[in-house]
């Protein structure tokens, strides 16, 4: 009989191991969770376990995230009661008390709860929340005991975040010391019921920041806080409970609410490509933040300099140490209130941060011109405002006493019905309209004065018009002339440049500025009056080309201009004169007879590498001993060389030179030069380069070049033996 009796229990008791074998996300009653041991959520979100916080080699019983890579605990059981060494153990009573026991056996922390439930198989659970409960065995939502209930720095979603009246319990957060100590340090951050429910941020029992009140959408003192895509926000408010609490809009988001051991209230957010967290957003939000910053009647506003100054209707108390920045002492009514005689009204503040509401009371029915009324009955009322602004508004709330801790805002600031004398109102009624008046008079005054503006420059430009049009009816062929230089500027896309400016270039055209002479025209060199060297087409007035041909080569060089090399720099139609102006880089078949072939940028590339080399520009270039252009005095000193060895610098002067020889048969295509410069092939002489011309540069144009009038010129010849 004996070992029938037995034998259930041994079924008990094995199946009670391979459920607890199975499940690792709960401890029984006859398990315990020893240091190095841990149980994770059915979800894998969170872990249960002994941990050291930091540097410090202190154990605690915490819970953190799994999922995240850097460990970030949530809730301490023992946080002001520390382990010293390796022996913490966690096991759960018969009436469903967690205890925390040293190697000793001494409870060094255990779970409290208010009520005494009916207890049958406790057991714990860590569940996907974040939250540690203690149920009743196959009661999944019958919680004996549950941690979201005693929040230590973090608040996590789902938890509900103030107080419940049927229990007493409040929910607030408590910061750490520092990061290698989790003891409870100096900040707090709870819901006071007192009046209209609102969250302070105290240190110690120094009030440091209001949240203020809840309008409906958002706390008053809390602007940026706003419908976002990561959480879903709310505010319950019943005769049982107030608290605040936030669900995920994406599960897969890791978010919370820390309040840091310097007593930042701020949310983070993991971000797992960066495996860190990543800040959200602050409660506070600046120094306007500091409870009761400005005094009574203060207002504060982070744009104003200072930021401190006294509502309408108010002067401050000391004048002379408010404005001298300490304001502690606040501001007073300006002009005294007779109660009951009828002589005060309410004035309109907008865009604030509601008053402290611990000294006030509220109605979520009345609407606000009962609420008005109420105020005025009680001459305690200092202000009032409603208690929800959804829906245009409901429910009132009225203060007494002083007004305190008010802000301004730049957006989603409330509106507050501040008691005055009912003089302090018409004079601000009065500022206001004259206020309003003064703009308009301005708006008024600054469009008639625009509209006289424009009237004037509208007669002078029909004055204009009339003498130009008197003008072009005495000169048709300057009318012509004009329209067809401006439908040639907007044909050929290029700018424009008058035969005055051309000529002052060209010292009239002179022979000395001549480079040569084709089928078209002459070709000159000139300098334009901001320092750019030119070369001037002009075309002949007995050239077989005509005003088409001209049109057609003004396009097709447009078209074809190199970005770097051959380049076009505008064009001149101008008393039966047709004249292009090119770019130090143009070769001399094209300026002289208008050939263009794919030996032009040839010759331009040429000019390029030589004033690479040298370090000097082709058109300028002087020497006191010729008077060669770089061109010429580069073949020179190439000649000069032609007995050495060929150095690199002396291969790309020779390479150059082949480029801008005079006849374009003689110049290599392109893709030769390439090889020539990548390679070690023999180079051919060069022959006589274009426009190898002498000329005196000491009366040109060129003012750039500082030289002394040499009595003679010398040329020699050198031949150099290598040492």
């Amino acid at each position: 009989m004996e070992a029938i009796n037995v034998l259930p229990l041994l079924l008990i008791s094995l199946l009670l191991t391979f459920l607890v074998t199975e499940a690792t996300d709960i401890i029984t009653a006859n398990q315990t969770l020893k240091d190095g041991d841990t149980i994770v959520s059915k979800g894998g979100s969170f872990e249960l376990g002994f941990f050291s916080p930091g540097g410090s080699r202190n154990r605690y019983l915490g819970i953190w995230y799994k999922k995240v890579s850097l460990q970030t605990v949530v809730w301490v059981a023992n946080r002001d009661s520390p382990l010293y060494d390796l022996s913490g153990t966690l096991k759960v009573s018969e009436n469903g008390s967690l205890r925390l026991f040293s190697g000793r056996d001494y409870i060094i922390w255990s779970s409290s709860s208010l009520e005494k439930p009916v207890v049958r198989n406790p057991i714990v659970q860590i569940l996907d929340t974040g939250n540690l409960v203690v149920r009743n065995s196959g009661y999944d939502q019958d919680y004996i005991w549950q941690s979201l209930d005693y929040p230590g720095d973090t608040f996590l979603p789902g938890m509900k975040y103030g107080i419940d009246f049927s229990t007493g319990i409040n929910r607030f957060l408590t910061s750490w010391i520092s990061p290698d100590n989790p003891s409870t340090g100096n900040y707090t951050n709870k819901m006071d019921p007192s009046g209209v429910p609102q969250f302070f941020l105290k240190k110690n029992s120094v009030d440091v920041f209001r949240a203020g009140p809840w309008n409906g959408l958002r706390f008053t003192g809390m602007p940026h806080l706003k419908p976002n895509p990561i959480y879903r926000y709310e505010f319950v408010f019943t005769e049982e409970e107030v608290y605040y609490t936030y669900k995920l809009e994406n599960p897969s988001v890791i978010t919370r609410m820390q309040l840091n051991p310097n007593g930042a209230l701020q949310r983070y957010t993991w971000v797992d490509s960066l495996q860190s967290w990543n800040f959200y957003l602050s409660a506070q939000m600046d120094s306007c933040d500091q409870y009761m910053l400005c005094g009574s009647y203060g207002s504060c506003n982070i744009n104003e300099s200072p930021a401190c100054r006294c509502l309408k209707g108010f002067v401050p108390k000391s004048p002379e140490a408010y404005y001298a920045g300490d304001w502690s002492g606040g501001c007073v009514r300006e002009v005294k209130m007779g109660c009951g005689k009828g002589e005060e009204d309410f004035l309109k503040i907008s865009k604030l941060k509601l008053p402290d509401t611990r000294g006030s009371w509220y109605d979520m029915r009345m609407d606000l011109s009962e609420c008005k009324r109420v105020c005025l009955r009680n001459c305690s009322c200092s202000a009032y405002s409603p208690f929800d602004i959804r829906d245009r508004g409901s429910g009132c709330i009225l203060w007494f006493g002083d007004l305190i801790d008010i802000r301004e805002y730049n957006e989603n600031g409330q509106d507050l019905y501040v008691r005055l004398a009912t003089s302090e109102i018409a004079k601000y009624k009065n500022y206001g309209v004259k206020g309003k008046m003064r703009i308009m008079l301005i708006i008024v005054f600054s469009t008639v004065l625009l509209l006289i503006c424009l009237c004037i420059c509208l007669t002078f430009c029909n004055m204009r018009k009339r003498k130009k049009l008197a003008t072009i009816e005495t000169s048709h062929g300057d009318l012509d002339r004009v329209s067809s230089r401006k439908q040639e500027e907007e044909d050929a896309e290029l700018p424009f440049l008058d035969l005055e400016a051309i000529a002052e270039a060209t010292s009239g055209f002179s022979d000395e500025n001549k480079l040569g002479q084709g089928g078209f025209g002459p070709v000159y060199k000139g300098t334009l009056s901001c320092g750019q060297e030119i070369a001037v087409k002009r075309l002949s007035r007995t050239s077989r080309q005509g005003i088409e041909e001209f049109k057609n080569e003004i396009k097709l060089i447009a078209k074809l201009q190199h970005r770097n090399l051959v380049k076009i720099l505008g064009y001149c139609v101008e008393e039966d004169e047709r004249m292009l102006i090119y770019d130090g880089y143009m070769s001399p078949e094209y300026q002289i007879d208008g050939f263009f072939s794919l030996k032009s940028d040839v010759f331009s590339f040429g000019v390029l590498v030589l004033e690479i080399v040298s370090g000097r520009r082709n058109r300028g270039f002087c020497n006191q001993e010729h008077k060669l252009n770089l061109l010429g005095h580069l073949i020179d000193e190439a000649l000069k060389e032609s007995c050495t060895d060929v150095s690199e610098v002396l291969r790309a002067i020779h390479i150059g030179l082949l480029c801008v020889q005079q006849d374009p048969q003689d110049r290599p295509t392109m893709s030769v030069v390439v090889l020539m410069l990548s390679s070690d092939m023999l180079l051919l002489d060069p022959k006589e380069p274009g426009f190898y011309n002498e000329r005196n540069l000491l009366y040109s144009d060129t003012t750039s070049i500082n030289l002394e009038i040499p009595s003679k010129n010398f040329q020699t010849m050198s031949v150099i033996d290598p040492r």
